[in-house]
């Protein structure tokens, strides 16, 4: 029986959401038609996945970024150039998880078959390296090389993030800097890539950027360690990927890098379940014990708490308005939420 404190856990992330993307209703829904209109092709097999992948949903966290940041330094959101940009943030998010996916021999994501398990590698990689061209073929579009500047800039820090992981994979006594390089190159220059966009198209000035780049960049912290929080504390459906996902493809997260360094007698165990990529109840229950023993998933969401109050330092910059205060909610939003 769910108690009121869980309900209200449950709840207050999806009206924190409701009130943050209702906002931003109207855009957002361009951005959609704008999605399918990019992923639409005349070759038959690029129009059919691009619609897999569209159809897919997800949170549009990062197109919903740059927008509000548009409007919170006083510019349109609904501009052209605000949409077309949104959706190539959405696009290249999305050609990001095809290829790790891949890379991951993930069989489900969002609940779903991913591209690899459905259509095999081979249609997964060409697809992602599709989405990628497209979402630069539509940034091309505004003629600017500031903007371009920051989207292959991201664009390399992705790619560099998932080499380095590739090369700690298995790695029981990955240390906490290396962590959190690999993490600021797959998931925070992405946020902070949005961020600074969407001020610059909304006309803000240097200092501004700057800001909301920063702001971005914690934020993408934040929300990265809140997916750590939750490989343990979500369920299956919940996540719509298999549960301690990370743990089975060898990937030490926050929580277990800080319980190596609390119990070195354990790591051999968790090497061998990274080894053997499964674990049963009775490993899970374990594990469980021992990083709540160490207060270790309370001590990651502090973390992941202190990266968002810093993110929020960083609005100060901006005038008060509907938008600012949206920007200001979303660091409790992706770290309160429950998928």
């Amino acid at each position: 029986m769910q108690t009121f404190a869980t309900v209200k856990k449950e709840l207050l992330p999806n009206l924190a959401a409701r009130k943050i993307f209702g906002l931003i209703r109207d855009e957002m829904s361009l951005v959609e038609v704008e999605f399918e209109r990019q992923a639409r092709s005349n070759i038959q097999v690029i129009d059919y996945l691009g619609e897999y992948l569209r159809s897919s949903g997800g949170k549009r966290v990062r197109p919903a970024l740059l927008i509000l940041a548009a409007h919170a330094v006083g510019g349109k959101g609904s501009d052209d150039n605000v949409i077309r940009l949104a959706t190539v943030m959405e696009m290249l998010h999305t050609a990001t998880l095809v290829h790790d996916d891949i890379i991951d021999n993930a069989d489900l994501r969002r609940s779903r078959a991913t591209v690899n398990a459905r259509f095999g590698n081979h249609a997964a990689v060409l697809m992602g390296d599709w989405l990628y061209m497209s979402a630069f073929e539509t940034s091309l579009e505004e003629r600017s090389l500031e903007i371009l500047d920051i989207l292959t800039r991201l664009t390399r820090k992705m790619t560099e993030g998932e080499l380095i992981q590739l090369t700690t994979v298995g790695d029981v006594r990955i240390s906490e800097a290396r962590y959190f390089d690999i993490l600021e190159r797959k998931t925070a220059f992405l946020f902070a890539g949005c961020c600074e966009i969407g001020a610059i198209i909304g006309g803000a000035d240097l200092d501004a950027q700057h800001a909301m780049r920063d702001y971005g960049m914690n934020l993408g912290i934040a929300f990265q360690l809140a997916d750590d929080l939750l490989d343990f504390t979500a369920d299956q459906n919940s996540l719509g990927k298999a549960a301690a996902a990370d743990l089975l493809e060898g990937k030490l997260t926050l929580p277990l890098i800080k319980l190596a360094q609390a119990e070195p007698s354990f790591v051999p165990e968790l090497d061998a379940i990274m080894l053997k990529g499964a674990y049963d109840n009775a490993f899970r229950e374990t594990l469980m014990t021992k990083l709540k023993h160490h207060s270790l998933l309370d001590e990651t969401r502090s973390v992941a708490n202190s990266y968002a109050s810093t993110a929020r330092k960083k609005l100060e910059i901006l005038s008060r308005s509907a938008y600012r205060d949206a920007l200001d909610e979303i660091p409790t939003f992706v770290i309160e939420r429950n998928r």
